[in-house]
């Protein structure tokens, strides 16, 4: 098929024979083209082609073996008749293009974006074209960054010209192309070899935040941060450029010379053919490397929230009424917008994890994650990487590296939970932090700042700790600025119905089961026990109840019987005072009915402690806790069938 010819097109082929480039060698500066186009349009192919009278012939060509093709329609012979950039979203669809040789044959061509190269008398002699096997668009930014990059084709061999004619020509010339050079989208710098500025077009001042006057008296290594990293990945640059290699894409860190901000570039250097200085090309791509971190950390959070999630962090409000619980909340209210370090006491179960939320969403950190950390449920060697991570190959094991639960919650607010099972040693790197809000990653060689607020709990009294040596009195110190105390289910005994109620109502709809009523006699038992698990234990024998019962009221079988039977004749302690022992009968004592309390509920899950379904998940207690108090009480697990 014969394309139909432009009406210059004598003049377009005179034009292009003026030029003298047809057949001619490789040269740099059109190969540096295409490569900056290939990487800026994330194409596999990029061409300068000239449209000769019979034939295509690549000046220029990346991703591509052929020199030259057939001058058939609808690619590169129909982008010169087109008045801006010439796009073909899938050629195989086109009714133009689709029988082209590159989309019928192994070359399997779907996608063209070619810009026409115009010569200063408009006549377009060939094009800046790439080439993809895949359909797809391009930006507006993308089409007229690929327009101004023919343009630049153009004055390179308008530049090849003027060189073989007149001194007034080549000025004439050199003015275009300091013109271009300084408008240019993308940043030019000359440097020294000891990376002193010679001249810097307005995009790397702009970039670099250096005004025209300083550009001599400044030197690129001077703008690279004091940081491991940045130094390493700076010198091998240079280093390469030294064996007058070329460093081609290479991301950098640097910082603002007005302002000190961090800047990330995308560097390509070529030393000159004399050896004295370099040409310099960079992109700003701070803005993308931001974007990188921040969904890095927050795919690290997400990671993290969701096994919050999974694990069932126990219930998500505060219910009550209590003197006690009004108490508490009000201090919440007052510490929370400080940022102050909270020391959270109170017996197991009682909702210490529950406050600490509380804490973070009244608090300015809001916006922030609430990491989480079991400082009992970790193992001793393991507990310093999972507060403050580690670099690869730190230790065995360590295949990658990976952030701490720091790292995750800076912005935010990390919740220590049972700090009192801290190592003693890690103790130290925790005072650390607190002290200077920034630690060192296990293996790493510099610190890393992080603004966090550390909210503790405890169900230990830290103050005896520290007097038998376990605890650091420092580090007690440092973490009871606003001690807090979470009251027992024990000291607000008003709030039972209220909570009763609230978890009935959530375990029927969670299970699907219609809501069964409590009697009288049911909240009079329940009212009367005395919770030694407190919250999580009423929880959990309220599920259990639900799961079991078969009539419309609630039926707690003898759930509690073990240890209501010895204090059916005990009042609750009223409001705001403290709840007065049960009577000294034989085996009435809390700890003798504790223990038969455990012994049954182990009997009744045949030994077995935790894991689902074990006496530890009935009991609404952590299995150390469990094993803790069984070993105190003298409990003895019955051998498993």
């Amino acid at each position: 098929m014969t394309m139909p010819l432009d009406s210059e097109e004598d003049r377009r082929l005179a034009a292009l024979a003026r030029y003298e480039v047809l057949d001619t060698a490789p040269e740099a500066a059109f190969d540096a083209i295409v490569g900056i186009t290939a990487q800026l349009l994330e194409a596999p192919v990029a061409l300068i082609s000239l449209v000769d009278a019979e034939r295509i012939w690549f000046k220029a060509r990346v991703g591509c073996e052929v020199p030259q093709i057939a001058r058939d329609p609808g690619l590169c012979a129909s982008a010169i008749l087109a008045s801006a950039v010439h796009v073909v979203r899938d050629a195989s669809s086109d009714p133009v293009t689709c029988r082209h040789p590159l989309v019928t044959d192994g070359f399997g061509l779907r996608f063209y974006a070619g810009a026409p190269l115009r010569t200063p008398e408009g006549l377009r002699i060939g094009t800046l074209c790439v080439i993809d096997t895949r359909p797809r668009d391009l930006a507006a930014a993308q089409v007229e960054l690929l327009d101004r990059l023919a343009a630049l084709v153009v004055l390179q061999l308008e530049m090849r010209l003027t060189a073989r004619t007149s001194e007034a020509r080549l000025a004439e010339s050199e003015e275009r192309f300091r013109d271009l050079f300084d408008e240019a989208p993308i940043a030019y710098v000359h440097e020294g070899l000891d990376t002193r500025f010679i001249r810097a077009n307005r995009t790397a001042l702009r970039i670099l935040g250096i005004a025209p006057d300083e550009v001599e008296g400044t030197y690129g290594k001077d703008l690279v941060p004091d940081t491991p990293r940045a130094q390493q990945r700076v010198q091998q640059a240079l280093e390469s450029i030294g064996r007058g290699a070329d460093t081609s894409g290479v991301v950098l860190e640097l910082r603002r010379k007005d302002d000190a901000r961090p800047v990330f570039i995308q560097w390509w250097s070529r030393p000159d053919p004399s050896g004295r200085f370099t040409r310099t090309m960079f992109l700003d791509i701070t803005e993308a490397v931001q974007m990188s971190e921040e969904k890095l950390r927050l795919e690290a959070q997400n990671a993290y929230l969701r096994e919050e999630i999974r694990a069932e962090h126990g219930f998500d409000e505060i219910v009550g009424a209590s003197a006690s619980l009004v108490e508490l909340l009000r201090q919440v209210d007052q510490v929370a917008p400080t940022g102050s370090t909270v020391l959270l006491t109170g017996e197991t179960g009682t909702g210490k994890e529950l406050i600490a939320r509380a804490l973070h969403e009244r608090s300015p950190r809001r916006g922030r994650a609430l990491v989480k950390v079991n400082c009992g449920a970790i193992s001793a060697g393991l507990v310093e990487s999972e507060l403050f991570g580690h670099v690869k190959g730190a230790f065995t094991g360590a295949l990658g590296a990976r952030d701490g639960r720091f790292k995750l919650a800076d912005g935010g607010t990390l919740f220590l939970d049972e700090v009192g099972e801290l190592p003693l040693d890690t103790q130290v790197k925790l005072l650390r932090v607190l002290q200077e809000q920034e630690f060192e990653p296990i293996g790493g060689n510099h610190t890393v700042p992080v603004d966090v607020r550390i909210v503790a709990a405890t169900n230990r009294d830290l103050a005896q700790a520290v007097k038998d040596g376990r605890f650091r009195s420092d580090l007690f110190y440092r973490l009871a600025v606003v001690p807090m105390h979470v009251p027992s289910l024990r000291e607000r005994g008003a709030d039972i119905p209220m909570l009763a109620a609230f978890f009935l109502q959530r375990c029927a709809r969670k299970l699907g089961k219609p809501e069964p009523r409590i009697s009288a006699e049911v909240m009079e038992r329940l009212v009367r026990y005395p919770w030694p698990g407190n919250v999580r234990e009423l929880q959990n024998v309220i599920e259990r109840a639900v799961v079991l019962s078969r009539k419309p009221e609630l039926e707690l079988a003898d759930f509690l019987a073990p240890l209501v039977a010895p204090l059916a004749s005990s009042p609750v302690a009223p409001e705001g005072a403290p709840p007065s022992p049960p009577p000294a009968t034989p085996r009435s004592s809390l700890d003798e009915a504790l223990r038969q309390h455990i012994e049954a509920v182990l009997a009744e899950t045949g030994g077995m402690v935790e894991g689902a379904g074990g006496a530890a998940e009935r009991l609404g207690l952590h299995p150390s806790t469990l094993r803790s108090k069984m070993k105190k009480l003298g409990v003895r697990r019955p051998a498993r069938s």
